[in-house]
């Protein structure tokens, strides 16, 4: 039976190969159509990626160590009618040894120039799913009022006590992809 979490809550995974799947529903005519995007970032001890490659997204879709594959872009969140939007499918037993925490964030695309944000999307969620069952292991609702935010930290996968635990985040940003790569990588962008 899947948990149901509430925002800050952490369990431990229990879990070696999953599927993280995130989910959202924009609203109808608010003009522009949505485009959200997953991305992982795979953090070190010094809460930045070690290199480039560490940050999974649809530009990106595998880490280097092989640990993390991008299910790739859904632009019109058509997907979440029948399923997760995107999914994230993670294997903890080939993370790289330098990397303590992976987290998922989900950004809308161009927000600012569209002025759309995460008050006009509804059903957001996080999930995680064994891939050996097919089973749904736990999943985080985002039911807070994210009116003026264009990016959510949904959850986090973490090392603690050599041990993969899970927590809900639930933190909203008025920022965009660029604002997350400043923050957690600190090298030069190859384009």
């Amino acid at each position: 039976m899947a948990i149901n979490l509430q925002k800050g809550q952490r369990v431990d995974i229990g879990l070696t190969k999953m599927s993280v799947g995130l989910g959202w529903q924009p609203n109808e005519g608010t003009g522009y159509a949505f485009d959200l995007d997953a991305s992982a970032f795979m953090i070190d001890a010094n809460h930045l990626i070690p290199v480039e490659e560490f940050f999974v997204f649809y530009g990106n879709t595998d880490s280097p160590d092989t640990a993390l594959h991008h299910s790739g872009d859904d632009p019109t969140g058509g997907n979440s009618a029948e399923g997760d939007d995107e999914i994230i499918q993670v294997d903890l037993s080939k993370v790289d040894a330098r990397i303590q925490e992976i987290i998922f964030v989900v950004t809308i695309y161009d927000a600012f120039a569209r002025r759309q944000n995460y008050g006009q999307v509804r059903n957001s969620y996080i999930r995680i799913v064994d891939d050996a069952t097919g089973s749904e292991v736990l999943k985080y609702e985002l039911g807070e009022d994210f009116s003026i935010e264009t990016a959510v930290e949904f959850g986090r996968l973490y090392r603690r006590d050599n041990r993969w635990r899970f927590e809900a985040s639930g933190v909203g940003y008025k920022e965009d992809l660029a604002f997350f790569l400043s923050k957690y990588y600190k090298g030069q962008i190859i384009k």
